[in-house]
């Protein structure tokens, strides 16, 4: 089985991509009530932590890679 790397800034995306979902479910489904602009700030403020995450990934991971030397 392939091992894949770990991608952490598109997990921090998903989860508050479900965490809206379900915000949304819940008030269709009568539980609470969210207004409509709460969507905007979450998702936005949700891409933009997941945008960041991801730069530092990448950043570590490069950062990481630099250090060896083809007899690693």
């Amino acid at each position: 089985m392939l091992r894949h790397e770990p991608r952490p800034g598109k997990l921090v995306a998903g989860v508050v991509l479900v965490l809206t979902g379900v915000l949304y479910a819940g008030d269709v489904g009568g539980a609470w009530e969210i207004p409509w602009f709460v969507a905007i700030p979450l998702v936005t403020g949700g891409l933009c932590l997941a945008g960041a995450v991801a730069f530092l990934t990448g950043r570590l991971r490069r950062r990481r890679t630099a250090g060896r030397t083809a007899t690693d």
